[in-house]
């Protein structure tokens, strides 16, 4: 594959759907791409802004939010994976306000409360809070979600 040939799938990848730099890296090494072209085209892209790590993390966050309901900490997480810069994700994740997760997580809870076997009430907060977690929800959020922030 020829650097424009490269250059032309990335463009039309991102002119589809938001990408981070680290994902064209990749793509770009996938195709066992030359580092000085890989150098070329990024740049390329990132100078007619079809790669913008900022953007990219702001949509980012509002669908792992809105859609997948995901809490702070695993949005925090997987955006470490694709090697966001914190100075980008920091300011992003602090403009998402803990209602709009506590929004997320209580129909999760709920649904979950439903359909956990559980002997005592004791469990099935254990329960809930451990699911919660593993979604990336901090105690704080998940203890309002529950009711339960006086007894943590």
């Amino acid at each position: 594959m020829t650097e424009e040939q490269a250059l032309g799938k990335l463009a039309h990848l991102c002119s589809i759907a938001e990408h981070c730099q680290w994902e064209m890296i990749s793509k770009l090494r996938k195709w066992e791409i030359d580092e000085a072209a890989q150098a070329r085209i990024m740049q390329r892209l990132v100078e007619d802004r079809y790669v913008d790590d900022e953007r990219y993390c702001r949509a980012f966050v509002r669908d792992k939010v809105r859609f997948d309901r995901w809490g702070p900490r695993k949005i925090e997480y997987a955006l470490r994976l694709k090697q966001i810069d914190s100075s980008i994700y920091r300011p992003v994740m602090a403009e998402v306000d803990d209602s709009e997760y506590i929004e997320a997580l209580r129909p999760l809870i709920e649904s979950k409360r439903r359909s956990t076997k559980a002997s005592s009430d004791y469990e099935l907060n254990g329960k809930l809070i451990r699911f919660a977690m593993q979604r990336g929800y901090t105690m704080e959020i998940i203890g309002q979600c529950l009711d339960i922030s006086s007894t943590l």
